[in-house]
């Protein structure tokens, strides 16, 4: 276990002890999360199902050479292929510790403190957890100009070193191989969507192209938390929780991360939402403890490459 916050004498100067207290009890700013709104529940799964969801995916069929018939011949039979995709559950959750004496001499609650700081460290952790899933993709892009990069598609392994921060030309360029090389559904509206660290967004707003375009969006007109602009039909949405998307990747770590996808990128599955717990007190009421504990998994819902398939590209660098 943890150290359990109690009530001893060694708080720095005794302030939190003696003297005048403010009534205002401040809080350290956190991190946003913004993962969360892009992910899909898996419908109708939940407790006493197992650990394991099967999520079942049609493919593609070839496009053929000529579909024309002749007179006297039969209509070809194509096959039908349909692949899977398996997403295991586990466990989540922290916890603190406090005492009795201390919720009975504090000025603050120290029950209160530990709820609110317990709620902030299960947001980011869930957020990192799905944005795992998002950068586990197969397709990844490392900027090696101003106007230039290169994919890889070997398996999420990441072979690029980027030397680079992203422009708006790397934009065009991910937007047609989106469009045109692994044909990803847009997202929503005819629009693909970035999640974008605060650098990755910054070498864009510097490219003198970012402001020829609709850069600046009207607050009715952002359907996403933390949606900044549109360029390419791509919507950006600013993460500024680096545990999420790293800001100091690449040579010199100049390069910001970012994730561009279309249609339903990430699935979850879901067997108990996370959520506060207190602990039964022990030591006769004197030990006292809350913690989040959740049941759930994230998972990219093609884990391929393959054209008609891929949905997430993944900037980033070796």
């Amino acid at each position: 276990m943890g150290q359990t916050f109690q009530w001893v004498p060694d708080m720095p100067s005794g302030i939190m002890r003696n003297n005048y207290l403010s009534g205002k009890l401040r809080y350290a700013a956190f991190a946003d999360s913004k993962g969360m709104q892009f992910v899909k529940a898996e419908d109708g799964y939940g407790k006493r199902m197992g650990d394991t969801v099967t999520i079942p995916r049609v493919r593609n069929v070839d496009e053929p050479t000529s579909g024309l018939l002749s007179r006297t011949g039969k209509i070809p039979i194509d096959t039908l292929a349909i692949s899977t995709r398996a997403i295991t559950v586990a466990e989540y959750g922290r916890g603190l510790e406090f005492t009795e004496e201390s919720k009975l001499l504090s000025k603050f609650d120290p029950e209160d403190m530990i709820q609110n700081r317990l709620k902030v460290q299960m947001k980011l952790t869930i957020d990192t957890v799905i944005f795992t899933a998002f950068k586990a993709c197969q397709i990844r892009y490392g900027p090696t100009s101003a106007v230039g990069g290169t994919f890889t598609t070997d398996a999420g392994v990441t072979s690029q070193v980027a030397t680079n921060n992203i422009t708006v030309g790397h934009i065009k360029i991910i937007r047609d191989y989106l469009d045109t090389t692994i044909h990803a559904p847009t997202y929503e509206n005819d629009t693909y969507m970035s999640l974008a660290s605060v650098r990755a967004l910054r070498g864009i707003k510097d490219d003198p192209e970012w402001m020829g375009w609709r850069a600046y969006i009207q607050p009715e007109q952002a359907f996403f938390k933390g949606e900044v602009g549109e360029i390419e039909d791509i919507r950006f949405v600013k993460v500024n929780h680096n545990n999420a998307l790293d800001d100091t990747v690449g040579t010199g770590s100049l390069l910001g991360e970012m994730l561009f996808f279309g249609q339903d990128p990430v699935v979850m599955c879901e067997v108990q939402t996370p959520e506060l717990r207190a602990a039964i007190a022990s030591d006769f009421g004197r030990q006292r403890a809350v913690a989040w504990y959740g049941v759930l998994a994230f998972g990219e819902t093609w884990n391929t490459s393959n054209d008609g398939e891929a949905r997430i590209i993944y900037v980033t660098s070796s």
